[in-house]
């Protein structure tokens, strides 16, 4: 009597249900975000080199967005692929586990190393893209940082409001009036509205009175400046918006690019690549 004795694999290096191997995961989150370092930094050195305070020098504007927004693309792309195949290729191998899901799983591998090296990458970025954000925002609500807006308070408008008198008996030259308009300004604009028609009137009057123009031409001055605000938020949200789609782009192109590297890296560990294709 012959007794039929069936071995399941196993081990930690064959056992079926070892289906994530963290060490290559890893590995490849690593290595991406280290490309994606070196790259933005190339990028950063082909932009700088790329435009010119120089008037018909340089790229357009036009041109460097759209140049820029395609670098983060290819970024994306080799970044993604280079992680994606590390996680495939150095994973743990699986005995017994059928062909479709070995697929499933690099795959898998290939998605959570972008994904964690997505999250790694936007912690170390994370604080000076806040900073730089919020330094343009402020540039551009503001139009100029002065030492009057920066010690101004959260109250500091609202005295200004109460203890308002007419520019024409004041000093117009002093740097009280100017930081005042300063706060009108930093406040009407910092969530998108204008100046509103008291703090208008009170500008225009402000103007008047230091530059000795009429009424009429103050307030095509200030009319002037307000539009002029307005184009330029209006440019830095577009300019956003459209940043926002780049990336966006960039990071679904990486997840697709690093899931199917992670293929190709398991399938060539195996030697099952060519059969799959």
């Amino acid at each position: 009597m012959i007794d039929t004795v069936v071995v399941a694999p196993g081990g930690p290096a064959g056992s079926p249900g070892t289906g994530v191997s963290w060490p290559s995961i890893i590995a490849g989150a690593v290595a991406a975000c280290a490309m994606t370092l070196v790259l933005l930094a190339f990028g950063t050195g082909l932009g700088l080199s790329a435009i010119s305070p120089w008037g018909g020098s340089g790229v357009s504007a036009t041109t460097f967005k759209i140049t820029t927004g395609l670098y983060l693309i290819v970024i994306a792309m080799i970044s993604s692929s280079i992680g994606g195949y590390l996680a495939g290729r150095l994973r743990t191998a699986w005995e017994g586990v059928h062909a479709d899901e070995v697929y499933f799983r690099d795959t898998a591998h290939g998605f959570i190393a972008w994904a964690l090296a997505s999250v790694l990458g936007a912690v170390v970025l994370a604080s000076p893209a806040t900073s730089l954000i919020g330094g343009t925002a402020a540039g551009v609500s503001q139009g100029a940082v002065t030492s009057a807006a920066q010690s101004s308070g959260p109250m500091d408008s609202y005295v200004d409001t109460i203890l308002r008198g007419d520019p024409a008996a004041q000093n117009a030259n002093s740097a009280d009036a100017r930081g005042e308009v300063v706060r009108l300004f930093s406040r009407s604009f910092r969530n998108g509205g204008e100046l509103k028609g008291p703090d208008r009137d009170y500008t225009v009057k402000v103007v008047a009175a230091r530059t000795g123009l009429s009424q009429r031409d103050a307030e095509k001055r200030v009319n002037e400046v307000v539009t002029q605000i307005k184009a330029d938020i209006d440019a830095a949200r577009k300019a956003t918006a459209s940043l926002a789609f780049w990336i966006t782009a960039s990071l679904l192109l990486g997840a697709f690019c690093a899931s199917l590297a992670a293929t190709e890296g398991g399938g060539l560990r195996d030697g099952t690549w060519k059969r799959r294709r």
